[in-house]
């Protein structure tokens, strides 16, 4: 019964350090004050909308509206939420008004794009997979300033490279850590914990490239994306 009371104890404290940490992470480097709920959701949406530089080009382009953002990543962000694979048109443009909102006014490729075809016959849209690298695109929140009518965030991006992994059997091997502009700034352990592999991100962050995102809240209380710069 001790070592059962002693085990919730340490597990309740691993939980308020996680908790403070995510908090402090964040609320240091602003003046109003974000809630960890908050945090959590402009996370979660980020990683749906953050994609993969060799299929995109970037995982997360530059643009001054959401209707001037590359298709190819606009419809990759579609296709990386949906549910299931065979879908029709109406349901491809309902996912896209719930990732994207009302202000993007483009609409789903009806004849279907590079990695998403159209079987005419059945009128049902069908993923086609798409070939990825061994480096993972990965981003990092750093600041987040809250507005009357959503959020800017800015992130430091970073890869992940885990080519070395693919050459050894062992469990444990090196991760290289590498700047957008193709830089190994180091390695961390395959078996680190996020925490760690982000604070080592942290570590070096003025050598990693930032972007500011412009996220608005919709009445129903959804983020969508409106803009995107370098910093």
């Amino acid at each position: 019964m001790k070592k059962l009371i002693v085990i919730i104890i340490i597990l309740f404290i691993i939980f308020v350090g996680m908790y403070i940490y995510k908090q402090t992470r964040i609320t240091n480097h602003q003046n109003t004050e974000v809630s960890v709920e908050e945090i959590n959701k402009i996370e979660t949406y980020l990683q749906k909308i953050y994609m993969w530089r060799e299929i995109t080009g970037e995982a997360l382009p530059v643009f001054d509206n959401i209707n001037h953002a590359p298709e190819v990543w606009l419809w990759e962000v579609v296709k990386k939420n949906l549910e299931e694979y065979e879908l029709s048109y109406e349901q491809l443009q309902d996912k896209t008004k719930e990732i994207f909102g009302d202000e993007l006014q483009k609409e789903f490729p009806k004849d279907g794009y590079e990695y998403m075809g159209y079987d005419e016959e059945t009128g049902i849209y069908y993923a086609i997979g798409s070939g990825l690298d061994n480096q993972e695109d990965v981003f990092l929140l750093d600041k987040i300033q809250k507005q009357d009518d959503g959020y800017i965030v800015q992130i430091v991006e970073y890869l992940e490279d885990y080519s070395q992994g693919y050459e050894t059997d062992d469990a444990e091997y090196n991760i290289q850590i590498e700047s957008l502009n193709d830089e190994i700034i180091g390695e961390v352990k395959s078996t680190d914990s996020e925490t760690n592999i982000q604070q080592f991100v942290k570590d070096h962050i003025d050598r990693f490239t930032k972007k500011e995102v412009n996220l608005k809240v919709d009445e129903d209380g959804n983020l969508h994306v409106t803009s995107v710069k370098n910093v």
